[in-house]
């Protein structure tokens, strides 16, 4: 299975420190840093977009900005994303009609490519095609648009399900993950999480983020003894 990646959602942050508290994450342990860009017409709010992701990537040199794109024609917003300097671009299943035309896209803006499906989205709507042109699935566990929502557990089959048919890819877990979820996230085969509150708002977010790497690769380990 792929490796164990944290990745703290800036939502969770304090957005007029930004970029200190992007690098406050790495320092702690984070390889990604979740950066969730709403429109307010695929969900019900506004966040922030390409302009606010230039001033992260100026101010914190080698970051990996993992952009969970929650905007209606997903297409649209792909150079913008590019251009500054987002490293993953993933889009809703639900935003778009032609799925593999927006992997194409991203694919030739050399970003790698996620899609991520709504806790009323059956893991099946991820065809095989789909898949295996992307890098990584998103399954959320709650619904898309605020943070601080409570984890949604029935979607966690979602995610065994995936990882049953992608034993080799990332797949991610985004909305309400802390040390009381991570279990069973983790024990379904998620290797990518996400994590805000529980993180940013923790006294030492560095040993949150170890304790989640930890509950990952403890589960990676007991699926591997079992197959």
């Amino acid at each position: 299975m792929p490796r164990a990646i944290i990745s703290p959602s800036v939502l969770a942050s304090d957005f007029g420190q930004l970029t200190a508290e992007c690098k406050r994450m790495m320092k702690g342990g984070a390889e990604w840093l979740h950066m969730d860009v709403m429109d307010g017409h695929f969900v019900p709010n506004i966040t922030m977009g390409a302009p606010i992701l230039s001033c992260v990537t100026k101010g914190v040199p080698g970051i990996f900005m993992d952009c969970h794109m929650m905007v209606a024609q997903p297409e649209k917003w792909v150079n913008d994303i590019a251009d500054a300097g987002g490293a993953l671009y993933c889009f809703h299943l639900e935003a778009t009609s032609d799925p593999l035309s927006v992997i194409k896209l991203i694919r030739d803006r050399n970003m790698k490519v996620g899609v991520a499906i709504s806790p009323d989205t059956p893991s099946t709507a991820v065809t095989d095609e789909i898949a295996n042109a992307a890098d990584m699935l998103l399954v959320m566990t709650v619904y898309p648009g605020r943070g601080g929502q409570k984890f949604l557990e029935r979607c966690v089959p979602k995610v065994a399900e995936l990882r049953a048919r992608f034993p080799e890819k990332d797949i991610e877990v985004d909305g309400g993950v802390g040390p009381k979820t991570i279990g069973v996230c983790a024990e379904a085969g998620s290797n990518v999480i996400v994590a805000g509150t529980a993180i940013f708002g923790a006294e030492n977010p560095e040993e949150v983020i170890t304790n989640l790497k930890d509950a990952v690769n403890t589960a990676q380990a007991k699926i591997a003894a079992r197959s």
